[in-house]
């Protein structure tokens, strides 16, 4: 009977670590989103962003911890692969997650 519930306690605290990871991976995309449209006045989407910079960068509403949102070409290009252009956070180890927008700030990839 103890091996049961040691069992139903291990299945229920997996299963709400899954959840959660879900739910911040959900935030991410959301926030990510949001603050992509919220382009630079004066400026279309895809001229703001043809460069592929960090969002969650130095923007204050980003409190999604272990996350960046990223902006890059689809497809890819060089310009994307250049560590300027990617998110601090990620390229040093202190986020080990990202949302992925293209230029006009669709969904690329989530990692």
């Amino acid at each position: 009977m103890k091996k049961v519930l040691i069992l139903i306690f291990f299945m229920v605290f997996i299963i709400g670590c899954i959840q959660q990871s879900q739910d911040k991976k959900q935030q991410a995309i959301t926030l990510c989103m949001q603050i992509c449209r919220n382009k630079p006045v004066g400026t279309s989407i895809e001229e703001a962003y043809k460069n592929g910079p960090c969002l969650s960068d130095n923007e204050p509403n980003w409190n999604i911890e272990d996350w960046v949102c990223d902006i890059a070409h689809s497809p890819r290009q060089p310009i994307d692969d250049l560590p300027e252009n990617q998110c601090q956070a990620y390229r040093n180890g202190s986020a080990h997650h990202f949302v992925e927008l293209d230029t006009s700030c669709n969904l690329i990839k989530v990692i």
